[in-house]
């Protein structure tokens, strides 16, 4: 008994410090419209019927940096499945994502959300944090934070809801 109440002890205080990296969410994703880098409009609801991943990001941040090449990888090649994109920069000042992403171009679009206001609808609380949705426009996936691997969960979600 005391051996079942030690375990389920430190099973539960485990699961209390354990950062929570990885969630899996349920429910229409929220719609959103912002500004490319383009200065097109780009919405949630255009990308209907295709696997989209928001990757939420700034310049300052050195994981954000670090992920970006990655995540250029992952839009070329599963782009042709019906994978899209979209990177959300949640800084004030966009020229400063502008001028990092001269000498970090990637392929995907690029949104601006200056006043945070999508990130807030996220519950972005970290940098980078990433969102995938289904081809429903449902939340499947959430991932807070970027180390080098991260991208094999990434990997894994896309695999799985590409082919559904």
């Amino acid at each position: 008994m005391n051996t079942m109440k030690t375990l389920r002890t430190l099973l539960l205080t485990g699961l209390l410090v354990a950062p929570a990296l990885a969630v899996a969410p349920a429910g229409p994703a929220p719609k959103f419209q912002l500004t490319s880098m383009a200065g097109k409009p780009i919405s949630l609801d255009q990308l209907k019927g295709q696997v989209v991943m928001i990757n939420f990001w700034a310049s300052w941040c050195g994981p954000c940096r670090e992920e970006m090449p990655v995540l250029e990888k992952l839009y070329a090649k599963y782009k042709p499945m019906g994978f899209t994109m979209i990177g959300v920069n949640v800084e004030p000042d966009s020229k400063l994502a502008a001028e990092w992403l001269k000498a970090t171009p990637v392929t995907f679009p690029i949104l601006f959300d200056t006043k945070s206001e999508v990130s807030k609808l996220y519950q972005v609380s970290s940098m980078p944090s990433t969102v995938i949705v289904d081809r429903k426009g449902n939340l499947r996936w959430m991932h807070r934070g970027y180390k080098a691997g991260a991208e094999n969960e990434y990997l894994d979600q896309i695999r799985a809801l590409v082919r559904e």
